[in-house]
C-alpha cells in the first residue's frame, strides 16, 4: 500500500483520535464519565428506534436494522428516507434517535440542534464512491472530465446547455436529460461542492428526487440521460446503468472499492456517517443497536455496495460512542479531498 493509500485509509481514524479530548474507554468497557444503562439480555430488549436521513446511507442502516431485529425481535427499528438535510431537520427537532448522513453536519444544523438542546455523537460508518451514470445504450462516453460535468451542472447551464453536443462537439446532437438528488440531499451538497466548486450551486432544470431508486429508473429509461448517486444504487442496477470513469486531470478512474481506498477516485470519494442523539444513546435498545452497527455494520455495508472503513476506525468510533464524545470533527459542511492535516487542524 502506498503512503497516500495509508493516509487515506486512516484519516478518519486519526480524526477520531484527535476528537477524543479525554481518554476513551475500550470497546468492551464504557467510559467512567457518562452514566449509562446496562444493556439487558436480548430477550428483554424492547422499544422503538427512529432513524431518518440520507438515501445513500439508507441501505446500510436498513441492513443493520434487519439483522439487529432478528437478534432483538422486541425492538422495532424504523428507517426513513428524507435526505440528509431533511433527516437533520427531524433529528435536530428531537423527532429521531439517529440521523443518516452522506456529508458532515452543517453549521446551521448544529445551531438548530443546539437551540433545541440536542447533543449528537458523530460516527463514520463507510466510504462511498459517488457515481455518475448513463443509460447502457450510451455509446459515446465512457469517461467524463470534471470540467464537462461542471459545464453540465453549474447554475449558468440552466436553460442553455440542453444537448450533449453543447458539452462536447464530438457527442451527439441529442437532448441532455439530467437526473440528480434534491436539495435536501447530502449527495447534492457534496456533488455541487466537488464538481461546481460551491455547495448548493446547481442548475435547477433537472429531474430531482430524494429517492435514488427514482433516479435509477429515470436514467434506465432514457438513452440520453445522465445522473449521479451513491455507488450502492449503481451496483444494484448494473444491468440497467453504465457508470462513467471520472477524469480529474490525472486520467480516467472508475468508481470501485480499490479506487476509493487508494485515493485515486477523486473528487467523488466521500465518507458516510450516522449521528446519534446523545440522550437516546443511553437507552438500552439504542446503545445495543449502535454497538451492533459498528461491529456488524462493516460486513453489511460491503454487502449492500459500500466500502468499509479500516477496522481500526470502527474500533475508534466505538470508543468515541462509549465515551459519549459529542460534536463534529468537521467544519460545518462537505470537505472535498480533505487531508489528514485538515482534520487535525479542525480540532485545534
Amino acid at each position: 500500500m502506498s503512503l497516500r493509500s495509508a493516509l487515506a485509509a486512516v484519516m478518519f481514524g486519526l480524526a477520531l483520535v484527535a476528537a477524543a479530548c479525554q481518554p476513551a474507554a475500550t470497546p468492551t468497557q464504557p467510559a467512567a464519565g457518562p452514566t449509562t444503562t446496562p444493556v439487558t439480555p436480548a430477550q428483554q430488549l424492547s422499544g422503538e428506534i427512529k432513524i431518518d436521513g440520507s438515501s445513500t446511507v439508507y441501505p446500510i442502516s436498513e441492513a443493520v436494522a434487519e439483522e439487529f431485529q432478528k437478534a432483538h425481535p422486541n425492538v422495532k427499528v424504523v428507517v426513513g428516507i428524507s435526505g440528509t438535510g431533511g433527516g437533520f431537520k427531524k433529528f435536530c427537532a428531537g423527532e429521531t434517535d439517529i440521523s443518516d448522513a452522506s456529508r458532515p453536519i452543517k453549521t446551521s444544523e448544529m445551531e438548530a440542534c443546539q437551540k433545541n438542546g440536542i447533543e449528537f455523537i458523530e460516527l463514520p460508518v463507510a466510504y462511498d464512491a459517488l457515481s455518475v451514470v448513463v443509460n447502457p445504450q450510451n455509446d459515446w462516453v465512457a469517461c467524463i472530465t470534471v470540467a464537462d460535468l461542471k459545464k453540465m451542472w453549474e447554475p449558468d447551464a440552466q436553460g442553455k446547455i440542453t444537448r450533449w453536443n453543447q458539452v462536447n462537439p464530438q457527442w451527439p446532437d441529442a437532448p441532455l436529460s439530467l437526473f440528480g438528488p434534491g436539495t435536501d440531499s447530502g449527495t447534492f451538497d457534496y456533488f455541487t461542492e466537488a464538481i461546481v466548486g460551491k455547495e448548493d450551486a446547481s442548475r435547477g432544470d433537472y429531474t430531482a428526487s430524494e429517492d435514488d431508486n427514482v433516479l435509477v429508473q429515470g436514467v434506465a429509461n432514457d438513452k440520453y440521460a445522465l445522473g449521479y448517486f451513491g455507488l450502492a444504487y449503481y451496483l444494484e442496477n448494473q444491468d440497467k446503468l453504465k457508470a462513467l470513469a471520472i477524469d480529474n486531470g490525472k486520467g480516467c478512474v472508475p468508481p470501485s472499492e480499490q479506487t476509493v481506498r487508494d485515493g485515486t477516485y477523486q473528487p467523488l470519494s466521500r465518507p458516510l456517517f450516522i449521528y446519534v442523539n446523545r440522550k437516546a444513546a443511553d437507552r438500552p435498545e439504542v446503545e445495543a443497536f449502535i454497538r451492533f452497527y459498528l461491529t456488524q455494520g462493516p460486513a453489511l455495508a460491503k454487502q449492500v455496495g459500500y466500502i468499509p472503513l479500516p477496522d481500526t476506525v470502527y474500533q475508534l468510533a466505538l470508543q468515541r460512542f462509549e465515551a459519549r464524545k459529542v460534536g463534529s470533527v468537521f467544519k460545518g459542511g462537505p470537505q472535498v479531498g480533505v487531508s489528514i492535516e485538515d482534520l487535525l487542524k479542525a480540532e485545534q
